[in-house]
């Protein structure tokens, strides 16, 4: 550690939603002069965000092509590629190849000097490598710590002890959560969930990769902080007992440029725009397309509406147009500089943690309509909080306009959700605090050089 710093090897898993935050993680690392390698694949790395030119000298991207894997198709590096989430366990499967290359890097000191490594759930194998080279390792969960904490202790989601036998356990609190709270799946989410659990194409399950990360780490880097969360942070560390360290919300930074959806915002009144926006993992059926769209129109409310262009059902453009509402963007946008146009008064989203967390920042109230994954543990989460409203949904899961509408009515316009609307926007005093998530990342740093300097003395 010349001088102090670190030089800390970041592998995230190659979903959007997980190498956003990783970048942003590394961007607070080397704001303080710790060097970052940073692993990847070629299209992923081309496909992130420019880093600012202060922090080049300390952001090294390692590019490692990803090997042809039957099923896999040609250029589908990250999961926003796959055009079925069948193919997801594919991905895993070449994903788990960078074991032997991560390994054969540092061993031919292509990679030198490390003193610890950063990574991610699906890369469950991490530790295995830190163990053979003589250095600490530290998980860095995207998750939130509620969600985590559902989930389990590494027996249960390695399929041992509190493993859950059907699906139907996922709605229910489990025994090891000794507080009364909402966050539980739906009937219509906890299939896929406990499918989650079940060894895939790649030889393990997502619930084991999970586990394992934890069993195998030292201490776990955490996307939260004590002010949001302090009795769920607690439960993990004794779930997991491991360190809890939470590297705060990890604020976004605004992106620079212009955008047809900004020209459009700037000729709006404030507040009076609801942003929709359902992340790069999510592919809307065109029922529910239809479905958001004519909740949007019932709404009343003017809208900026970013839609993957392979989701839009004929005449919808068309539709748009004629009632002139609304701002269809079918590219990309900046959604950053979006949600912090003073005309945005609220989100439409899945509950992405990301996307809720970008929207938070910026005072945003949160009409919540989760899709997949754990987005609706997150989604009940901002609803106890009072941050947020969900969509109410059928058995099945379906959805109708007029719940769309009642729901963007409530958050944005209507005199019961004033209530709402105050907490959203007391909560850029939290999401936003740059100060106080910059001490999250010192506290972090801090807790990574113990590890070391332990590791060096043993």
């Amino acid at each position: 550690m010349e001088g102090g710093s670190l030089h800390i090897l970041m592998l995230p898993w190659f979903a959007f939603g997980h190498l956003l935050p990783f970048l942003e993680l590394a961007k607070s690392l080397a704001r303080k002069s710790h060097r970052i390698s940073f692993l990847s694949t070629p299209r992923n790395v081309a496909r992130l965000p420019a880093i600012p030119p202060p922090l080049t000298p300390f952001i090294n991207f390692i590019e490692i092509p990803l090997p042809q894997i039957e099923h896999l198709p040609e250029n589908a590096e990250a999961t926003i590629d796959l055009p079925s989430a069948d193919l997801r366990p594919y991905l895993s499967k070449a994903f788990d190849t960078l074991e032997q290359t991560l390994s054969d890097l540092i061993q031919n000191k292509q990679i030198a000097s490390l003193d610890c490594i950063i990574f991610d759930y699906a890369a469950h194998w991490v530790p295995n490598i830190a163990v053979k080279f003589g250095m600490p390792c530290a998980f860095f969960s995207v998750f939130n710590a509620s969600s985590l904490s559902f989930l389990g202790p590494p027996s249960a989601l390695m399929g041992g002890a509190g493993a859950r036998k059907k699906a139907e356990e996922l709605t229910q609190l489990p025994p090891w959560i000794p507080f009364p709270s909402t966050i539980v799946f739906c009937s219509f989410e906890a299939p896929q969930m406990f499918n989650g659990a079940v060894p895939d194409a790649s030889g393990v399950s997502e619930m084991y990769r999970a586990g394992k990360s934890i069993q195998g780490c030292q201490i776990i880097l955490i996307r939260s902080c004590k002010v949001l969360e302090p009795e769920w942070l607690q439960l993990l560390g004794h779930l997991s007992e491991k360190p809890i360290v939470p590297v705060g919300l990890l604020p976004p930074s605004i992106e620079q440029g212009q955008h047809a959806a900004l020209e459009w915002l700037d000729k709006q009144g404030r507040g009076s725009n609801v942003y929709v926006a359902f992340g790069s993992e999510v592919k809307l059926s065109a029922t529910e397309v239809k479905g958001i769209a004519i909740g949007l129109e019932l709404s009343g409310l003017h809208f900026v509406w970013a839609l993957r262009a392979g989701s839009v059902p004929a005449g919808l453009v068309e539709s748009i147009k004629e009632h002139g509402r609304g701002l269809l963007c079918m590219d990309w946008v900046p959604q950053i500089h979006i949600l912090a146009h003073p005309s945005i008064g609220g989100l439409l989203s899945h509950a992405g943690w990301s996307s809720v967390v970008e929207g938070l920042t910026f005072g945003c109230a949160m009409v919540l309509l989760p899709m997949m994954f754990d987005q609706g543990l997150i989604a009940r989460k901002m609803v106890e909080k009072g941050f947020g409203v969900e969509v109410p949904r059928k058995e099945d899961g379906s959805f109708t306009g007029d719940e769309i509408a009642m729901s963007l009515r409530f958050a944005m316009v209507e005199d019961e959700g004033k209530v709402l609307r105050a907490k959203a926007k007391e909560c850029r005093n939290l999401f936003g605090d740059e100060k106080l998530h910059d001490f999250y990342v010192s506290e972090s740093i801090q807790h990574l050089k113990r590890l070391v300097e332990d590791d060096l003395s043993v």
